[in-house]
């Protein structure tokens, strides 16, 4: 059995927070909540692709040019109070079922937990401490100190930076396989969360998660926590 790392490292959308709670937003721009899972997929597209393009905006700017790009698609028109009414959304976005208890036992368990996400602070930190859950971890980084997105190597590599501890000390916790990937690849270990819809990537010359689980309590059980 692989020995989980000692730091534990939070992907917050989705993994953290509720995304599906945005879905009415977009039933009310577009008619249907699918729209939602749509206009995610393609602001982690196009997160990746200024990544790649040596180009980098904030999160929640790439966020509501998305949107605007998805209605001009579909022939929807967005206005600023709409782009208003997604921020906001964003912000308000409660902590899945499984997260504070299982955050409660990883603590017990004696790991250390920290957060990554692709969002900007102070946003980011607002909506953790809005969920009720900031107080679990003893530090929250952004992607936005390195200006690339989730999965490049600097985003990880600034955690282990800022701990002053060795990249393999710390454990990618996710339910986007893309991420866990990015992880591993620059030596941490990754632990995926199968949320509904996700899956595991499986292609020869991609490591697969060290650690997988069908929610946050199962994971705790799978690391040992109390």
């Amino acid at each position: 059995m692989t020995r989980p790392a000692p730091i534990l490292v939070f992907d917050v959308n989705e993994t953290l927070l509720d995304l599906t709670s945005l879905e009415p937003v977009f039933e009310s721009l577009f008619g249907g909540r699918h729209a939602m899972l749509e206009w995610f997929a393609e602001l982690i597209l196009y997160s990746q692709t200024l990544t790649l393009a040596g180009r980098y905006r904030p999160f929640n700017e790439l966020a509501a040019a998305v949107l605007r790009m998805r209605g001009e698609i579909v022939g929807v028109g967005i206005s600023d109070a709409d782009v208003q009414s997604l921020a906001e959304a964003i912000g308000a976005m409660p902590a899945v079922g499984d997260v504070a208890p299982a955050l409660e036992r990883f603590r017990a368990g004696g790991f250390r937990l920290v957060t990554l996400t692709n969002s900007p602070p102070p946003g980011s930190l607002a909506a953790l401490e809005g969920a009720d859950i900031a107080g679990f971890f003893e530090d929250h980084f952004s992607v936005d100190a390195v200006s690339r997105f989730k999965p490049a190597p600097a985003c990880y590599r600034q955690v282990a930076d800022a701990l002053g501890a060795p990249i393999t000390d710390l454990c990618l916790v996710a339910c986007h396989v893309w991420d866990t990937i990015g992880a591993q690849s620059v030596g941490c270990q990754g632990a995926f969360v199968r949320r509904p819809g996700k899956a595991v990537l499986t292609l020869s010359g991609l490591p697969e998660p060290d650690f997988i689980a069908d929610d946050l309590g199962a994971l705790a059980t799978r690391m040992g926590c109390p």
